[in-house]
């Protein structure tokens, strides 16, 4: 049975595979038994089919908002998304709830989401102070570079608390939330057992980030550690990818026809294509439940066997761009080219906005308010969110912007004169005050603000469109809830001059999460993979006079060894099948051994010789639990298999002589 990704002790150096005499960075040799680059698809009784569930439920835990949906698995084209929420902003849809977690004064769990957001903004000044909220939390998985089970984030009024924690605490809601309601649909006590959890996580995180979610899945007791396949973790624009294949024509905006289509002229602006479709899903909100085809939809039916599209997911942290082809008669899907992205994410409007701020006010009171009055910063955040909402390219009115009272009269007593004042000495012409205390914008400087984060995701897809795998690209399907605005949607449609159809589903904000819905029902539906770094270990090879430098030469017991030698498991953008296995053998340097530890580096260079070179780095170790398998063999022969082809990368290991599985498993979070 394959393990999961697991959390393992460190070990000192007389616990490793054959420790070699050669200290070039400190890592033990293996000298492996295996030859190099065995590949083997595995056979069906080895991937392993799992239990049987009643319900998938998915939870897309976005950095903006997040939201869960479900289906049972005996009525699989029926996905139901999540209960209204209480609270819920104007002119913002409420299918999702905002990604913001309250902890009391003494670190407990309180609120999540619009509950967390109202009950701090309610709480008076001096008390706030002392709570601990947090919002946009998700982005330091993504940015933190030694990302471990001790990172930790700041709340709103500066303190610092256990990133895991409140993952955990956000994961525990969702569940508490999801098997509630699914205990009232089916009228007596659910069991967490029959549910099948899919968590979502942006396909360009990377392995530490993505077993950090594993993680907090565990701590919130969403899952068991001894049950690891009762959680599949999701990449988002696969996601989506798996739920545009349902896509009927009803159900989409196309911003590339010349024609009129879904009851939309083409002379229409793009907002205004998106303001209907808006309507449109708002109409079908009461039901809460979708009717997934059990075909491909009409669009997938113009695909044919080969064809290509990208999926540009557009979320609140992070831009993920997938390429797909289609592979029929099945409709499965094959990864093209490994994905790409960045932190090109709609809160990078938000940083604008405070840039701007500090530019008018002076980044010392800016620093000041937020942590003497976080409370109101977070309403003037939320104010800003709902006029950012309101930016299009065409617009010519000014969009007016509330400043909290408790804004004007701190700033007063901490400059000593007026915004007002202060706007007029900034030279900043395009943001002006109106006497009913609002900040004005000009259009123009709404725009400005979107500019650098839309600038970034333009010239990404530009750079992956010059690439060869991503020519004749039949469909680009725009998703995430930043894929509604217009600015952006303007934008890419000016980058593609018509090369390629812009497809944009009614209900973008879901999209992700009905397809992680669909994908958890049948996990096998994406066939073939790429992977984003070249995965190996170090071993001592035999040296070879003129292949091999010198400085790599271990002279032990009289045979001539080359240290740190790269041992490829995978390499960068390789295409990996679903279930494929790399296959390698190792042997305890002591017959007494309990554990073979061996460290596993990576690199995003695809041909890699010695892992002392430049860019490859130390990344996880690999840890074989040998107890209880000793055999009177002379020489033991464990016998590795690691899965690449899946979202997250497994092991599982068996002493030969013996047939015994022996325990495996690969941590990518300790340093």
């Amino acid at each position: 049975m394959m393990t999961a990704v697991k959390t393992c002790l460190r070990l000192s150096t007389d616990a490793m595979a054959n420790p070699s005499p050669a200290k070039s960075l400190g890592d033990p040799g293996i000298t492996p038994l295996s030859p190099s680059h065995t590949q083997v698809t595995p056979d069906s009784d080895q991937v392993p089919s799992g239990p049987s569930y009643v319900v998938v439920v998915a939870i897309d835990f976005g950095t903006t908002s997040s939201g869960y949906a479900y289906a049972f698995t005996k009525e699989p084209e029926c996905i139901h998304t999540m209960r209204r929420w209480e609270g819920g902003d104007p002119g913002v849809s409420n299918q999702k709830t905002p990604t913001t977690i309250l902890l009391t004064p003494d670190r407990k769990f309180h609120s999540f989401g619009y509950a967390a957001r109202d009950f701090y903004h309610d709480l008076d000044p001096s008390e706030s102070k002392q709570w601990l909220y947090l919002e946009k939390f998700k982005m330091k998985l993504h940015t933190t570079a030694n990302l471990s089970i001790n990172t930790d984030l700041h709340a709103a009024n500066g303190k610092r608390v256990k990133a895991l924690d409140i993952f955990a605490y956000a994961l525990a809601f969702f569940k508490e939330q999801a098997l509630k309601e699914l205990s009232d649909q089916t009228g007596g006590e659910f069991d967490n057992n029959d549910v099948r959890w899919v968590i979502t996580v942006p396909a360009i995180w990377k392995m530490p980030a993505k077993q950090f979610m594993r993680e907090a899945a565990y701590k919130s007791g969403l899952v068991c550690r001894d049950v690891p396949e009762q959680l599949i973790i999701a990449l988002e624009p696969e996601a989506a990818s798996i739920y545009c294949r349902k896509l009927r024509l009803h159900q989409m905006v196309d911003l590339g026809t010349p024609t009129t289509q879904n009851g939309f002229s083409p002379t229409e602006t793009v907002g205004g294509s998106m303001s209907q479709a808006k309507e449109h899903v708002r109409r079908n909100r009461q039901s809460r439940t979708f009717l997934v085809e059990n075909v491909v939809g009409e669009l997938w039916s113009e695909l044919e066997e080969g064809d290509r599209y990208v999926v540009v997911d557009c979320g609140g942290g992070t831009v993920d761009l997938t390429v797909h082809q289609i592979r029929l008669p099945e409709g499965h899907l094959k990864e093209l080219y490994k994905a790409s992205g960045g932190p090109y994410g709609s809160i990078g409007i938000d940083y604008e906005f405070e840039k701007l701020l500090c530019k008018i006010f002076g980044q010392d009171f800016i620093d000041q308010f937020k942590v003497k009055r976080p409370a109101a910063w977070v309403d003037l955040m939320i104010a800003f969110e709902s006029r950012k909402r309101a930016a299009a390219p065409e617009r010519t009115n000014p969009l007016n912007i509330n400043l909290p009272f408790s804004f004007i009269d701190y700033y007063k007593k901490f400059r000593g004169h007026s915004v007002e004042h202060a706007l007029r000495k900034s030279n900043v012409d395009f943001v002006k005050w109106s006497s009913q205390g609002m900040l004005r914008m000009s259009p123009d400087a709404m725009n400005s603000l979107f500019k650098p984060t839309i600038d970034h995701i333009i010239q990404h897809l530009t750079e992956l469109f010059e690439k060869p795998e991503v020519c004749d690209i039949k469909f680009l399907f725009l998703v995430g809830g930043f894929a509604e605005s217009p600015l952006l949607q303007h934008a890419v449609q000016t980058m593609l001059q018509g090369r390629s159809r812009i497809i944009i589903p009614h209900d973008v904000g879901l999209t992700i999460l009905k397809g992680a819905v669909l994908f958890g029902l049948d996990p096998s539906v994406i066939k073939v993979r790429r992977s984003p770094l070249t995965y190996g270990v170090g071993v001592l090879n035999r040296f070879v006079e003129g292949k091999h430098p010198a400085d790599k030469l271990l002279v032990k017991d009289g045979t001539r060894w080359c240290t740190d030698v790269f041992d490829t498991f995978i390499a960068a953008d390789q295409s990996v099948a679903l279930g494929e296995l790399v296959k390698r053998s190792y042997t305890p340097a002591r017959p007494a051994q309990q554990v073979i530890v061996i460290h596993v580096y990576c690199s995003e260079k695809e041909a890699v010789g010695f892992i002392s070179e430049a860019g490859v780095r130390k990344c996880g170790t690999l840890r074989l639990d040998v107890s209880g398998t000793e055999s009177a063999a002379p020489r033991r022969e464990i016998q590795t298999l690691m899965q690449f082809g899946d979202t997250e990368i497994r092991a599982m290991a068996v002493d030969v002589s013996t047939g015994r599985t022996v325990k495996a498993s690969i941590d990518f979070l300790s340093h």
